[in-house]
């Protein structure tokens, strides 16, 4: 349709009050506002462990652990989210490197913690007051608003993954930090922490304990998942049904009151593929951080090809295709912003894609 000089010198017009009163025509923006799919700023990326690891150490020799920064935290920053400390839109990662006999002092937020142990042992975290070890291949828990810090009682550093909600909760206006005590709250070093002492028993769940949105594990154990992450092998090799694809086993952190996820704001999954296995192509809604604990694979996350040996980390935006391949056992560890897509309504995926 062809409109006169004077109609577009009034739509320019309209225009400008528009925005004027701050207001946007949906007309406009259709397209950015309602795509036909996802259309995620964040890329799919990997991060070394053997650049890493060096970095922390570095950092270690010139930045103390104390109040104001808090923690020795390296966070993993994705190209295409510039200038934000943010693996994806909705998820944190980091590495901690905690020095010999250091202390991270305590403190407690809104967001969603959980830390994993790539190597190394002899650091405990104490949430609110539970001390609780800290081993290679262990899952330790820290749900927003427990008070928690770290302690190394060794004269070796240990490094950890580290993830939170922090851009979600950030996103959502909802981040309270508060300092703790600057005395620890406990230097005990027991086996098993209370949590795991009351909890830690497979199905079997302690009568009058309130119920709570978050796991009350504090800490799931190395040798609790390679032992179900091994079952499901053995059984899919004597020609019972086990894995969930052909050489891909799977285990997921829950919540042992509940059987929900163990942290309500982030999905947390071990994978075990056989050497040779591959997961089959799948994209879903939301975004994800994999790390491998152990073995050499290769991942292919959109038009990306990466190859991954133990200690490496690479983030998968959202609806973008991917899939794993083993060369030789691997072991991969996963957290995802799953949970919350689910809990609105929002969650999709696709498998089969390529």
């Amino acid at each position: 349709m062809t409109i006169t000089e004077r109609e577009q010198a009034e739509l320019a017009g309209l225009y400008a009050d528009f925005a004027a009163m701050g207001l946007m025509p949906l007309w406009t923006q259709r397209d950015d506002l309602m795509p036909a799919s996802p259309r995620p700023a964040a890329v799919p990326y990997r991060w070394r462990w053997t650049d890493l690891l060096p970095l922390a150490e570095r950092s270690a020799r010139l930045v103390p652990v104390g109040r104001g920064g808090e923690r020795r935290a390296i966070a993993l920053a994705n190209p295409g989210l510039p200038g934000l400390p943010y693996a994806t839109p909705t998820l944190w990662a980091a590495i901690q490197y905690l020095g010999p006999r250091e202390v991270a002092p305590s403190h407690r937020h809104t967001q969603g913690a959980f830390r994993f142990v790539v190597e190394g042992e002899g650091v405990w975290t104490n949430v609110d007051g539970d001390p609780v070890a800290m081993r290679r291949g262990d899952l330790l828990l820290t749900p927003g608003w427990a008070f928690h810090e770290h302690h190394n009682v060794t004269d070796h550093p240990m490094t950890w993954l580290d993830g939170l909600d922090i851009p979600l909760v950030a996103a959502l206006d909802a981040g309270f930090f508060e300092p703790g005590p600057d005395t620890l709250a406990t230097t005990a070093t027991p086996d098993r922490s209370r949590g795991e002492r009351l909890w830690g028993y497979p199905g079997l769940r302690p009568p009058g304990q309130p119920g709570r949105p978050n796991s009350p594990l504090p800490a799931y154990r190395w040798q609790h998942t390679d032992a179900a992450l091994a079952a499901q092998l053995e059984l899919e090799a004597e020609g019972h049904p086990g894995t969930v694809e052909p050489g891909h086993a799977v285990i997921r952190f829950c919540n042992p009151d509940t059987g929900s996820d163990a942290l309500v704001t982030i999905r947390i999954e071990m994978h075990r593929l056989a050497a040779g296995a591959r997961t089959g192509p799948v994209r879903r809604v939301g975004s994800a951080v994999w790390q491998v604990f152990g073995g050499h694979a290769v991942a292919r996350a959109g038009a990306e090809r990466f190859e991954l040996t133990a200690g490496d980390l690479f983030a998968v935006p959202s609806w973008c295709e991917v899939s794993v391949e083993a060369l030789g056992q691997a072991d991969l560890f996963r957290f995802s912003d799953e949970p919350v897509y689910e809990a609105l309504g929002l969650a999709r995926s696709q498998a089969g894609c390529s």
